[in-house]
């Protein structure tokens, strides 16, 4: 290891975290101590405060002003009581990060003294700058109005001396500015929708809520490597650098033993989580070298979602401690594993049921192929939208990669289920016999729980797959908010169900069938329609892109063409129906995505420019100069057969450099004016598809040609540090 360029390193190493001891009790002692949760409420609140947030959280109603001044005042002495100074509304804005504005508890009192003071206004209400925010040209420069305003649903938290309270943010006419309030929308919607067909089954039914499990991979590495590497920092991906000798291929890392360094930092971080009432309870190695996975217990999904933004806040913070970085771009090294964040996706009712996994009877079953074959339909009708859901510049490195699924959406569901729905799909007519219906409930519906025994190996090729009691959409990126994919999951899932109910209303009504004669009429239908979102096969494969193609299945590599289903009709439609977002909202969204992925792809252009033109190129021709040098001695010592032997393959070197390096530096002009040109696009959509088009091309030319040089230059002069390097350090 070169001993002047990452001398920090070697001081780095093995250094322990000084404010962290592991708590030597049990997690339970400890787990949700920074939480003003429903424990903390009843403590510090009065009967009617308590009663009344605990009513909103649980049935959505509206908490006034003066209910709002007394749950602030508990949650002031809660907070006071556990050290914390200030206070702020945290928020998700569409940057993809969290936001917060702290404001202290202290306030004067205008006689020389001073007092604590959180009203229920505060609480309740906060005005940040919604023109600094994307918006989408919702909000002008001079329109700086904005305002967050409390979730009560999801629980306030103390981070380090500041009490947190999650808030939607919204702009001064109303409009959606963050991930927040078109998921809060998303879920009420979900929750009408599923609890009106629950009743067909079960009439105690009173609400239904979207549950989520996220799993959060990750890559650390040494802060010293991690500051000589422009790339990472401003692009959070390594632009160029040749695969190390050995990577993945040994299948040694994956599940494998946990380096010391990030098993400490693992504790913390499992440490710092838990006392926010983050319930992380996996942590493990990925496939990748020095790639990991977090996961929690699965959760209400508002509340989920709020604790994977936290979660990946306190990485951040955490890993600092340990002189490490984290990353988690979905792509940070080329030709290894990428990362991902799985989502694992269900709905459960108050009654304590878990709609997507079948019961000990025939009419429980029959409920779980209601929701299951509906959410099947939902995805065959919204694929477009979903792929666009988890759609970015750094996902796209993954999607169809061989390490994550294609951009074709499909749904995968097992041998056995797939046979199940077979059956169902060729009943015959609408009203049947007594012995029709009791060979249906028993003989397949009645099986359902046997089948799920032994179901089929699951299917790490689906973006969609069933995995024996919830459905995990597994092509989201690891840097993603999950509310992203989640509201458009929900929204889609509600709409389904209305029409499902209302499908089956009409049978009852119009045909006069009997209940389950009319459910298994539609889901029969739906089975029909939806059928060719079904796939069992390898999602990885050429021939599935091709019988993709024949089953009528897009396939949009393309992020920022992916993107436009965000304003199709069809989405545009479903949701204004669904109350998730109007045409103004959506469009906004629209457009502040493809800003998002040009704006991320010229960043990227431009420290590759500077990268090859400062970096790479110099070192190139430094070490060039070395060899010429050297030719020119051996040729004045040797005489000109000797020479010509000896030389040869130096000379040989000497123009290989030579044409690398005028390959990356035509490439590199070349891009840049590219890069010229897209900007003067004033169509964001056109600058985007520009960008993809026409920027983006250029990098792997340019990578080509540097990773090339990185394995002829001498290592003690090559400026940047290597995957080797940083991807085994332990």
């Amino acid at each position: 290891m070169p001993t002047v360029r990452f001398l920090a390193l070697e001081e780095t190493m093995g250094r322990k975290p000084k404010n962290f001891e592991a708590p030597g009790t049990r997690v339970s002692d400890y787990f949700g101590s920074r939480v003003f949760n429903r424990k903390a409420m009843r403590e510090y609140m009065t009967s009617e405060a308590y009663k009344a947030v605990i009513d909103a959280m649980d049935n959505g109603t509206k908490i006034n002003r003066s209910i709002a001044d007394q749950v602030a005042s508990g949650m002031k002495a809660w907070a006071l009581n556990l050290g914390a100074t200030h206070y702020t509304h945290w928020f998700q804005p569409l940057t993809g990060t969290t936001a917060e504005k702290h404001d202290s508890f202290f306030e004067p009192t205008g006689n020389g003294e001073a007092i604590e003071k959180f009203s229920g206004g505060m609480l309740v209400q906060q005005e940040p700058d919604a023109s600094s925010f994307p918006n989408g040209g919702i909000r002008n420069t001079f329109e700086a109005r904005g305002y967050t305003a409390w979730d009560p649903t999801s629980p306030a938290f103390i981070f380090g001396t500041t009490l947190c309270i999650p808030t939607v943010f919204v702009s001064y006419t109303g409009e959606a500015l963050d991930y927040k309030a078109p998921l809060l929308r998303a879920l009420q919607s979900v929750d009408a929708a599923a609890t009106a067909v629950c009743k067909y089954f079960d009439k105690n039914v009173t609400k239904v809520n979207a549950t989520l499990g996220w799993e959060q991979e990750y890559f650390l590495v040494d802060e010293a490597y991690f500051a000589a590497r422009p790339d990472l920092q401003l692009a959070g991906r390594a632009l160029v650098g040749h695969a190390p000798a050995k990577g993945q291929q040994l299948d040694d890392h994956y599940f494998g033993s946990i380096p010391e360094r990030a098993i400490e930092f693992m504790k913390e971080l499992e440490y710092e989580s838990r006392i926010l009432g983050i319930p992380v309870k996996t942590r493990h190695n990925e496939v990748a070298p020095a790639q990991y996975e977090f996961a929690p217990v699965f959760e209400e999904a508002n509340v989920a979602v709020d604790h994977n933004s936290l979660f990946m806040d306190l990485m951040e913070k955490v890993a600092r401690r340990h002189n490490f970085r984290v990353l988690m771009h979905e792509k940070p090294f080329a030709n290894i594993n990428g990362s991902g964040k799985h989502n694992n996706w269900s709905l459960a009712t108050d009654t304590g049921v878990n709609l997507l996994a079948p019961g000990s009877t025939p009419m429980s079953n029959l409920m779980f192929l209601t929701f299951f074959i509906n959410t099947i339909k939902a995805v065959y009708r919204h694929a477009d939208l979903i792929r666009a859901s988890i759609g970015s510049a750094g996902n796209e490195h993954r999607l169809g990669a061989n390490e994550a699924p294609p951009a074709i959406i499909s749904v995968f569901i097992g041998q056995q289920l797939s046979a199940v729905l077979d059956q169902l799909e060729n009943i015959e007519g609408g009203k049947m016999t007594p012995e029709e219906k009791t060979d249906l409930k028993l003989n397949v519906v009645g099986k359902i729980p046997d089948v799920l025994l032994d179901n089929t190996d699951r299917n790490r090729t689906s973006p969609f797959a069933f995995t024996g009691n919830k459905f995990e959409l597994r092509a989201a990126g690891s840097a993603s908010n999950c509310a992203q994919p989640m509201t458009v999951l929900n929204a889609a899932m509600a709409e389904q169900l209305i029409e499902f109910k209302a499908d089956v209303d009409a049978l009852i009504e119009k045909d006069s069938l009997k209940k389950d004669e009319a459910i298994f009429s539609v889901l029969k239908r739906y089975i029909k329609e939806s059928k060719t979102i079904r796939f069992e096969g390898d999602g990885y494969g050429d021939a599935w892109k091709e019988e993709a193609a024949k089953r009528g299945l897009k396939n949009e590599p393309s992020t920022p063409r992916a993107l436009d289903a965000y304003v199709s009709e069809q989405s545009l439609k479903m949701f204004e129906a669904m109350g998730v977002m109007s045409h103004r909202e959506a469009e906004a969204r629209h457009e502040i995505l493809l800003e998002s992925y040009f704006m991320k792809i010229q960043i990227e252009s431009r420290v590759l420019g500077d990268l090859a033109g400062n970096h790479i190129v110099p070192t190139a021709i430094k070490y060039q100069n070395t060899l010429i040098d050297n030719v020119q001695r051996l040729k004045e010592i040797m005489d000109a057969e000797t020479f010509n032997s000896v030389a040869k393959e130096q000379l040989e070197m000497i123009k290989e450099i030579s044409a690398r390096i005028s390959k990356i530096l035509s490439s590199k002009d070349a891009m840049i004016e590219a890069r010229k040109a897209a900007n003067a696009l004033e169509d964001v959509r056109e600058k985007a598809i520009a960008y993809y088009d026409n920027v983006k091309p250029f990098f792997e030319v340019i990578r080509y040609e540097s990773d090339k040089l990185e394995l002829m230059i001498d290592d003690e002069q090559w400026p940047l540090p290597k995957f080797r390097e940083m991807l085994f350090t332990r």
